[in-house]
């Protein structure tokens, strides 16, 4: 299937359709590395469990294969953190359930190696100051925020209450993790997190437009 990319300029937008993904896929983890995107594992043509991991040159608008995954994996998240694509969550198969198993793709060796310390059903994810940030689904008041230098796992209370079945976002915004709902009805407020903060003062409320709808799979080259 075609990734788009969503280009702004002289704040006219414009969508513009770029080469075809060489396989077609869903439910996959996606990334952006060293000014490429990264696209791994999913479901394929008939639900067909995928391990091949490809990669998008915008430059020159073409899609190369890349080593293969050594099971297959999808609903997974793909995240850029110190120069390699960590990718984790999501199923291997409907009998094995979730793992915390995390596949790490060094792009410079072009080899996959594994880890143990992962989440396992993420609901969104955000990187800020090259830490990862989860919500994950039987932790939805914590956020997991990941070290990979440290390869160390902390929790962050959130500054919610009642129920989060609304549903929730992350994002980076200039260099803080943003927490919004994605139902304009939501009875919640935005706020962001500067990890840099003290704690008393790191949770602020925030004034911005919601984004109302559903993103399928999206990833940043530049902002």
């Amino acid at each position: 299937k075609p990734i788009l990319l969503f280009p702004s300029f002289l704040n006219v937008v414009r969508w513009k359709k770029v080469a075809s993904m060489r396989t077609p896929r869903y439910e996959f983890a996606c990334a952006v590395l060293g000014g490429f995107v990264y696209v791994v594992g999913g479901h394929g043509i008939g639900g067909k469990n995928l391990t091949n991991v490809e990669v998008y040159d915008p430059l020159n608008n073409v899609w190369t294969d890349l080593p293969s995954l050594k099971r297959a994996r999808w609903g997974c998240i793909g995240s850029a953190l110190g120069g390699k694509l960590y990718v984790m969550g999501g199923r291997s198969s409907f009998t094995i359930g979730h793992s915390r198993c995390v596949d790490v793709f060094d792009p410079v060796a072009k080899q996959w190696q594994e880890e143990k310390n992962g989440c396992m059903m993420v609901l969104t994810h955000a990187i800020v100051d090259e830490e990862l940030f989860c919500i994950e689904w039987k932790h939805d008041r914590k956020l997991a925020v990941y070290n990979a230098s440290e390869n160390s796992w902390k929790r962050v209370a959130l500054p919610l209450a009642g129920s989060l079945n609304v549903g929730f976002c992350l994002a980076n915004l200039g260099g803080k993790l943003l927490l919004y709902p994605t139902r304009g009805e939501a009875p919640c407020d935005t706020f962001f997190f500067d990890p840099n903060a003290p704690s008393a003062t790191a949770w602020q409320t925030m004034e911005i437009t919601r984004s109302v709808g559903t993103c399928l799979c999206c990833a940043t080259i530049a902002a």
